[in-house]
């Protein structure tokens, strides 16, 4: 086809207008855009905002307790804590509880800046772990609904959620590991870790988790419950599963038992490592759980063990070992505190805490979480503090205001051979009255006496003397007074020797 002269022209300058622009766009540089905006949601709290309110902190609390009311739980309805110390915040993981309610299950999950006050943020799960409950139905049992004890840890930047679940089929149960990213979830299940079954085979009940990464990098579990005592686990530091399949692990701890049955249960366990003592510490709950539930530890040169008591006897021996650290009491003027144990173990800013479930003395249902710290004895043993922590600044004190008058617990212990049908009493463990007076007597006794090296005091009374009873400044919570002085230790056969001054 031929074409018109006028429209050759005409195509011309048009390809010669394309060629000029496409020219120049070459040269430009390139226009900038900006990045899409991503804006990460505020993780708000209230927390750190002010002063503690201390006229929150009520023993009972009733009116807080329906599960609609989670945002205003703070440190009520913990049972069983674990807890984990990650930047700013301190974590807290326990069993599915609620005073006088069904609660849904999940693990609850908690936060603190200062161990006092304490915020509610949510579940670790929907509902019931998937493998965990198939486990349980495909062995011919029905899940509880709700899940026990828990166990939290960080390993490189994977959050690993070690969680109980059980059944009222005896001894069929299981711990499993879920992981996440993040310490609030969402977490995944990523396998069972170790069950137990109903039937002839001697093995302990699979909960009650807690797991030790030693100096060499090697991962222990600790776990068990009633049965055949608290067994050891191997696990493998890359998974957080057990070394190998359906390995239940061995037993290392057990309780004594009079006229063939059983002085009370043994769960529970916590397991930590003290460098300044290069030793592996092993805290055991005894007893019935609302009421003398209370706290022993044992100790080893290896993260596996043997675990001696302080009178040097193997903790896997049928005996009851010592110290007894931590046991129902009562202050005067309070109803006291019972089911004292299932203790969570931990380290911040170089020093130690422990958190349990506290019973108020006047209605047992009810499970306030108490922390409180922990002091080390000269040759390596935990004191726990005789009041809960409050943020107090330990300052020196001075002798002169040890002078005056105390209340004091030389705590004993009643066994009873059983569980929650036998084991009905707290046995509270109940204060007396004692003078420190100036000069170094006391009750204006000179045959009972005190000496003071800061931070450790020496009482002798009629005919029982104390050593290193750790002085330290802290909270009088059953007056309410924002700061007294404070002392804690053991005495010769094991168990505790708790004091605070009344101002």
């Amino acid at each position: 086809m031929k074409i018109p002269a006028k429209n050759i022209s005409k195509l011309l300058h048009i390809l010669l207008a394309t060629l000029i622009i496409v020219g120049c766009k070459k040269e430009d540089p390139p226009p900038i855009v900006d990045p899409p905006v991503i804006i990460t949601p505020k993780d708000t709290t209230t927390l750190g905002d002010g002063p503690v309110d201390f006229s929150k902190f009520l023993d009972t609390y009733g009116h807080l307790a329906d599960p609609s009311m989670t945002s205003k739980w703070a440190h009520y309805n913990v049972h069983d804590p674990s807890y984990l110390v990650d930047e700013e915040f301190t974590y807290c993981y326990n069993t599915d509880v609620a005073f006088g309610h069904e609660i849904r299950p999940g693990i609850q999950i908690r936060r603190s800046k200062n161990l006092v006050e304490w915020e509610f943020v949510g579940w670790a799960f929907p509902g019931l772990p998937t493998l965990g409950s198939n486990f349980i139905r495909q062995n011919g049992g029905e899940p509880f609904d709700g899940l026990w004890a828990p166990y939290i840890m960080k390993v490189g930047s994977e959050y690993r959620l070690y969680y109980s679940l059980s059944s009222p089929t005896p001894r069929l149960s299981v711990i499993g590991l879920a992981t996440a990213s993040d310490p609030k979830g969402p977490f995944r299940e990523k396998g069972l870790v170790v069950t137990s079954l109903d039937n002839n085979v001697r093995q302990t009940n699979a909960i009650d988790p807690t797991v030790i990464v030693d100096k060499n990098g090697a991962h222990w579990m600790y776990y068990g419950s009633a049965w055949d005592g608290i067994y050891k686990l191997e696990i493998d530091p890359s998974t957080g599963l057990a070394v190998r399949n359906d390995d239940k692990g061995v037993r290392v701890a057990q309780r004594a038992f009079t006229n063939g049955k059983v002085n009370g249960n043994v769960e529970g366990p916590e397991i930590i490592y003290n460098s300044e003592f290069d030793m592996y510490y092993l805290f055991i709950s005894y007893d019935w759980l609302q009421t003398k539930y209370n706290v022993r530890v044992g100790r080893s040169q290896s993260s596996t063990g043997p675990f001696y008591d302080m009178f040097g006897n193997d903790m896997n021996q049928e005996i009851d070992d010592h110290p007894m650290i931590l046991a129902p009491y009562k202050f005067a003027g309070h109803g006291g505190w019972q089911g004292v144990s299932h203790p969570g173990v931990f380290e911040k800013d170089g020093d130690f805490y422990i958190g349990h479930q506290g019973r108020p003395g006047v209605n047992s249902f009810y499970m306030v979480m108490h922390t409180r710290q922990i002091f080390w004895t000269p040759d390596g043993w935990p004191l726990v503090s005789s009041q809960r922590y409050a943020t107090e600044e330990e300052t020196p004190v001075e002798e002169t205001e040890l002078v005056g008058d105390w209340e004091w617990i030389l705590f004993d212990y009643r066994v009873v051979p059983g569980y929650a049908d036998e084991q009905v009493s707290p046995d509270f463990q109940v204060s007396e009255m004692i003078t420190l007076d100036q000069g170094g007597t006391i009750n204006g006794d000179a045959s009972s006496s005190w000496s003071y090296s800061a931070p450790w005091l020496t009482i002798s009374y009629n005919g029982t003397i104390v050593q290193n009873l750790r002085v330290e400044r802290g909270r009088d919570w059953e007056n309410e007074i924002a700061s007294t002085v404070l002392f804690t230790g053991l005495g010769d056969e094991g168990r505790p020797v708790w004091g605070k001054k009344l101002e």
